[in-house]
């Protein structure tokens, strides 16, 4: 898959502010362009207490998609980070709840998002 072609399908939005950033996903985490994902936020790790993973616009995910919130969630874990997702919508709360990752990650709403 071309960089054009990946970058279409999904698109991140990156907020920080001290030690806290939200990355807002847009699109599809499917195979092809999971790295997208993963390279942007294992970047931010090293340097934040804490990560909000927000998937309001994120309307597809594959077993890829799974397989890369996972990494991430071990690489902030061992970094002292907290992962944190936010707003799943219903086929991506299913998808967790039916593979048993929606007890692993901590998911809030979105009221709980607080730059601190």
């Amino acid at each position: 898959m071309s960089n054009k072609a990946a970058a279409s399908l999904l698109t991140l939005d990156i907020e920080r502010t001290g030690n806290v950033v939200v990355v807002r996903c847009h699109g599809h985490l499917v195979w092809g362009v999971t790295d997208i994902l993963y390279s942007n936020v294992s970047r931010l790790i090293p340097d934040s207490k804490r990560i909000v993973l927000d998937l309001t616009d994120l309307s597809r995910m594959d077993s890829m998609g799974l397989g890369t919130l996972v990494r991430l969630f071990v690489s902030a874990k061992a970094s002292g980070c907290k992962l944190e997702l936010i707003n799943l919508g219903d086929r991506i709360r299913q998808l967790l709840d039916s593979t048993n990752l929606l007890s692993v990650f901590s998911v809030i709403g979105e009221q709980d998002i607080r730059m601190r």
